[in-house]
């Protein structure tokens, strides 16, 4: 099979982040056993959903892990041109929910084991397939937790969200938390017999935009737009009708950090004010949705040499968008995000790859193993 045939395969799976992913973790495992490759299939603790995790080489030799997620964000939008989850092509085009974010690089990645396989290589090459990527690097901490079962310490890793296949050394990191307020309701005439949770969360929210404004101030990290830590209010839920005195309002916040900036630190003035509710009767709750921290390589690495020979591209600094990568990096492994597609056209209706850049993915990917090779 070819890169365009794998992909067209992984896309027909509706492999959506948060839900049950064994049909799309089977036809990989499936296709990697008809190469003599053993794949392990490594369940999270949800009980329906695993990470993928596989050796071509010596596994107890230092290699390079390939690294991308198999879920995908919904595709509930109503102006898609086609089944989005149908392969679709155009031309060069290859259109798919997942095809750029980022089944491309899977398939990439697969169509180049042939090669892999039958190559002597002196290092492996590991292939960790993720879930739920797209709900803040939920399934991966439980892949890295098991590595040093599964193989000796990498060399490195290159995490294939899409980048125009131009290594990219830095993104920032992110928190990601959800506040609910309890209140007491009651008809809106009477507003002396209820708890307004609505009212109540505006407090909240105005240390949320407090904060936000306090980071736009610094400390600054120029090789990031912004150049600064970030805070929002993206999603805030409360009531039933107009004259119902609302029992009940959530806000869910997300920070994103620069280097050397824990993002879960930047999420506390927003607990504080919340906490402070209680003394007025508000019952309070908080849940941490996600979390993983900045990416940061030095590029004088010998990871950064390796990928800029390999792709013949000058490593991009930094991008806003969040990865795995820093993940890696913090379980200790170097980690590096290239890969093929734009992120401009993830997350969208008619989201779509070139061929080529599958191509020139899987070029690099077969670089790599000639590399690795005795």
């Amino acid at each position: 099979m070819n890169a365009t045939d794998i992909l067209k395969a992984l896309a027909s799976f509706p492999s959506v982040v948060g839900t049950p992913n064994a049909a799309i973790v089977e036809w990989i495992r499936s296709y990697l056993e008809g190469f003599g490759i053993i794949a392990h299939i490594l369940p999270g603790p949800e009980g329906d959903r695993a990470n993928l995790f596989a050796s071509i080489g010596p596994s107890d030799k230092a290699g390079y892990i390939l690294s991308g997620h198999m879920d995908v964000v919904p595709a509930q939008e109503t102006n898609w041109t086609g089944d989005p989850f149908a392969l679709r092509r155009d031309g060069e085009r290859l259109y798919g929910r997942g095809t750029t974010d980022m089944k491309g690089f899977l398939a990439a990645v697969l169509a180049s084991v042939p090669a892999l396989a039958t190559s002597p290589l002196a290092r492996p090459v590991h292939l960790a397939f993720s879930y739920d990527e797209e709900a803040g690097c939920r399934g991966v901490p439980h892949l890295l937790a098991l590595l040093p079962d599964l193989c000796a310490p990498p060399a490195g890793a290159v995490i294939g969200e899409p980048s125009g296949m131009r290594p990219i050394l830095a993104h920032k990191g992110k928190a990601a938390a959800r506040v609910t307020l309890q209140g007491r309701s009651g008809h809106s005439s009477r507003p002396d017999l209820g708890l307004n949770a609505v009212h109540a969360m505006a407090s909240v929210l105005q240390a949320a935009v407090s904060t936000a404004h306090d980071l736009a101030n610094g400390p600054y990290d120029r090789t990031f737009e912004p150049p600064y830590s970030s805070l929002q209010g993206g999603l805030i839920q409360g009531g039933q009708a107009l004259n119902i005195i609302p029992d009940r309002c959530t806000l869910d916040i997300e920070a994103r950090a620069i280097a050397d900036v824990d993002p879960a630190t930047l999420l506390a003035p927003i607990r504080s004010a919340a906490e402070v509710l209680r003394a007025s009767g508000i019952g309070v709750e908080w849940e941490e949705l996600s979390a993983y921290p900045a990416l940061s390589l030095a590029r004088q690495t010998a990871l950064a040499d390796l990928l800029t020979e390999l792709t013949g591209q000058e490593p991009l600094a930094a991008v806003s968008y969040g990865t795995e990568a820093g993940l890696f990096q913090a379980a200790g492994i170097d980690a590096i995000i290239c890969g093929p597609g734009d992120i401009g056209r993830a997350h969208k209706p008619d989201e779509y790859i070139l061929a080529s850049e599958l191509s020139a993915c899987q070029s690099m990917i077969e670089a790599l193993g000639m590399h690795c090779r005795a």
